[in-house]
Parts: C-alpha cells; sequence; structure tokens
C-alpha cells in the first residue's frame, strides 16, 4: 500500500497517477475520508477513556449520598468507551479497505494509457529471416518429440502439456543456465514453496482486483503462486533487514496462473499456458536505490536473453497496463517468426515501499530508526515460453534447431536438437 502520508500531503499526485492508470480517482477521496473517520474514532474513544478514568477517581473520592450517582456515570462512561472500541475497530477495518483499494502511484515518465500505449525504449538483434516456411513452436517440438500437448489436455485439461527428451532437457538447461548467471552476479538462489497464505497474496498485491487469475485451495486456504515473487517477498515478512547493499534472491518455482479473460488468446502450444516453472530475481534495498536496482535487473535480464541469441525489444509499460504493486515495469518482447511479432519473454517491476509496507519489511536508517523497505522483482527466465522461443527463432528448414552455445554444456554439447536424435547427459560447464 502507498504512504498514507503522501494521500494526505499531496492528494493531487496519487489522483494524477489514478487518471494516468485510468482507474478510479474517487478512491482517493474515500481513502482520505476513512483516515479523517478514523481519526475521530480515535480522538472520540481517547476523550471517553480520559472522563472513564477520571470516573473512577471519583467513586474512589466520593462522599456516601454521592456514590451511587458517580457510580452510575461510571457505569455509563464504560458502556460508552465500549461502543467507541467497537466503532474504532470498524473504523480500523474500512481504512484498511480504502487503502487495499490503491494501487501503487505510478513513477514520473511513465507513459500514460493501457496496453497499446506502451513505449519501445529499444530494438537489439536482427529478426531472422527463412527461405522456407515457418513452423510454430508446437509443430518444432512435436517434431522433436520435446511438446506434448495432447496428452497434457487429456490428464490435467486444456492449455497443460508434457515437455519430453529435449524439451525436459531445455527446461533444465534453461533451469541451470538462468541460476548460474544469476549467483555470479550475487543473487542467493532459493528454491520456493508454490503455495502460500492469504497474506502473502494479499501483501503482494494479487488479491482484490486480480483475484479471479490465482488458484485457492479452499480447503487449506491457501494460494498457488503465479510468480515465486510472492513467497520471495513473504519470506521477510515482519522483519527488519540489514540493506546496507541490497538483498538479492533468484527464485525458482513453478507457477500457476488461470489466464482468466484470455480465452481465444495463444490458446496453441506452450506460450500462455495454466502451469510453468520460472526463475524469478527479487531485491530488497533502500528506497532511494530502487531506481537504479530496476535498471540493474532489466540489465541481467537482457544479458540472458543475448546469450540465448534472441532478438527482443525493451518496452515501458503504460500506467494503465501496470499490475497494482508496480509504479514502473519494463517488459522484454522476444520475437516469435510464427506471428510475425515481438511477444513478452520477461518483465522487471519497481513496487517502490509499496508491497513492504503491506508485509511490514523494514530497514534501519543511519540514524537508527526503523524504515519501509522496497521491492523489485523481474523474471530471468519463464521457461516455457522461452522454450518455445528458442524452437521457433533457432528452427531449420529440415526440422532441425540450433542450440546457443550457453545452452550446450546442459545439454551433453549438442549444437543441434534433431528429430530421433540420441540424448546425451548434461555436461555442466568448468567452474
Amino acid at each position: 500500500m502507498i504512504d498514507l502520508r503522501l494521500v494526505r500531503e499531496h492528494p493531487d499526485l496519487v489522483t494524477a497517477s489514478q487518471r494516468a492508470r485510468g482507474a478510479d480517482e474517487s478512491r482517493v477521496d474515500e481513502l482520505l475520508a476513512a483516515d479523517a473517520a478514523r481519526r475521530d474514532a480515535v480522538r472520540h474513544a481517547d476523550e471517553l477513556r480520559a472522563q472513564q478514568k477520571a470516573a473512577s477517581q471519583a467513586v474512589k473520592k466520593a462522599a456516601p449520598e454521592e456514590r451511587p450517582a458517580v457510580l452510575e456515570r461510571a457505569r455509563a462512561l464504560a458502556a460508552e468507551v465500549k461502543e467507541a472500541e467497537e466503532a474504532l475497530r470498524a473504523a480500523d477495518a474500512a481504512l484498511r479497505a480504502a487503502h487495499l483499494r490503491l494501487p501503487n502511484v505510478v513513477h514520473d515518465g511513465v507513459p500514460p494509457g493501457g496496453e497499446d500505449d506502451a513505449v519501445t525504449l529499444r530494438t537489439v538483434g536482427e529478426v531472422p529471416g527463412y527461405d522456407f516456411e515457418v513452423r510454430d513452436h508446437l509443430q518444432i517440438g512435436e517434431a522433436l518429440g520435446a511438446i506434448d500437448t495432447e496428452r497434457g489436455a487429456k490428464v490435467s485439461g486444456a492449455r497443460f502439456y508434457f515437455l519430453t527428451g529435449p524439451g525436459a532437457l531445455l527446461e533444465f538447461a534453461l533451469a541451470q543456465l538462468a541460476i548460474t548467471r544469476a549467483v555470479a552476479a550475487g543473487f542467493t538462489p532459493v528454491v520456493a514453496p508454490a503455495l502460500v497464505k492469504p497474506e502473502a497474496m494479499e501483501g503482494t498485491g494479487f488479491l482484490g482486483e486480480h483475484d479471479e487469475e490465482v488458484y485457492r485451495i479452499e480447503r487449506d486456504d491457501l494460494y498457488l503462486v503465479g510468480t515465486s515473487e510472492v513467497a520471495l517477498a513473504g519470506m521477510h515478512a515482519g522483519e527488519v533487514l540489514d540493506l546496507s547493499s541490497p538483498r538479492r534472491y533468484a527464485g525458482w518455482s513453478s507457477c500457476f496462473r488461470r489466464e482468466a479473460g484470455s480465452y481465444g488468446k495463444d490458446t496453441r502450444g506452450i506460450i500462455r499456458v495454466h502451469w510453468f516453472d520460472k526463475v524469478e530475481m527479487f531485491s530488497f534495498c533502500r528506497p532511494e536505490e530502487a531506481a537504479a536496482e530496476h535498471l540493474r535487473l532489466l540489465a541481467w535480464e537482457e544479458e540472458f536473453l543475448r546469450a540465448l541469441e534472441l532478438p527482443y525489444r525493451v518496452v515501458d509499460i503504460a500506467a494503465g497496463d501496470l499490475g497494482t504493486s508496480a509504479a514502473r515495469k519494463y517488459d522484454i518482447e522476444a520475437w516469435f517468426p510464427s506471428q510475425g511479432a515481438y511477444r513478452e519473454l520477461t518483465s522487471t517491476s519497481d513496487c517502490t515501499t509499496f508491497q513492504a509496507r503491506r508485509l511490514n519489511i523494514r530497514y534501519k536508517d543511519a540514524d537508527g530508526r526503523n524504515q519501509t523497505a522496497a521491492t523489485l522483482n523481474g523474471t530471468l527466465c519463464a521457461i516455457a515460453r522461452t522454450i518455445a522461443c528458442l524452437l521457433e527463432v533457432h528452427q531449420r528448414a529440415d526440422g532441425s534447431v540450433h542450440v546457443p552455445a550457453a545452452l550446450r554444456p546442459w545439454l551433453g554439447g549438442a549444437e543441434v536438437l534433431t528429430p530421433g536424435m540420441a540424448l546425451a547427459a548434461p555436461v555442466p560447464p568448468a567452474a
């Protein structure tokens, strides 16, 4: 949630952010009204408690003939205090609800508008040309014995799949490459739980307007994560961290998304699915360091895609297409030849203090006072979609697929994937 002092002192700035998002501007006034009502409730309850305390003292000092009336006044005040405290609890709940409904304040310079208003910052690599009829990743994957969506649907339903043979090895190769590069960059590797409590989902901004996207296990009141960002953020809830330098994690987990509202979009293949594995970068830092850290996460994502020899472009996402927690988000869209278009492959978001304030994650400043931390996230590798892109970009006329040099150690040194090829055991690169 955003800093309540910011809303009190600069309501016009928060309203402008809502306007840029295309979101409901009246929510700012609703929050201010709830804040004022809560402060009135606190003041009223405090006044009544002071009167009750004075009445209790008066009972002790009252003359015998005055005592019944004084006792009656004390009892009446006790009832009023109880009512005032109930009203205060209701005001607290109303304030929290209004506070949770307001998304993060977007950074200056974020493009206004919606999905079609994102701004391309740069394009890297040349779009490949082919002197043969381009196949999509599913055609290539099926011919290689790498992807089986038919049996995935038989076992689990639409938008599920099996990765088999070279497809499974590609999964492991990408995960190993991503984690290896992240550790070399100073990230602590984490295998994160895929099931989390409601507090973690709410704290990271994935409930409320986004709850249609998540899977809930009602019997246990747990949620399946759509990204390990949720678990990584929740890992330090309620803690005071040493942020003399940014604390960085590279989390691996399976991810689950209902894809509500996406019917008819990318139903073929493994680009938009209900389950996939992912390596996610996550940073905790001081708020004044967040913008620079955001660019570092983006740079690491770009280095990874260059290692995979994929052409891509970097896009500054418009305010109306930002998630609840993000103040700014960069997407990296890679080229998909079968669609003749760039499609999102990774993203990175600066969530400022929004998530940490919800989760009560703090650090000590130079004066030893607790301050709210900033959090950032960045997808290093969404594996299923990356496999789809690799197969398409690196396809050859004979149905084989070029293997980028960075992946070869994890694929037994293979330079090319071919239908019916004998699989070799991975040979990790020398230290």
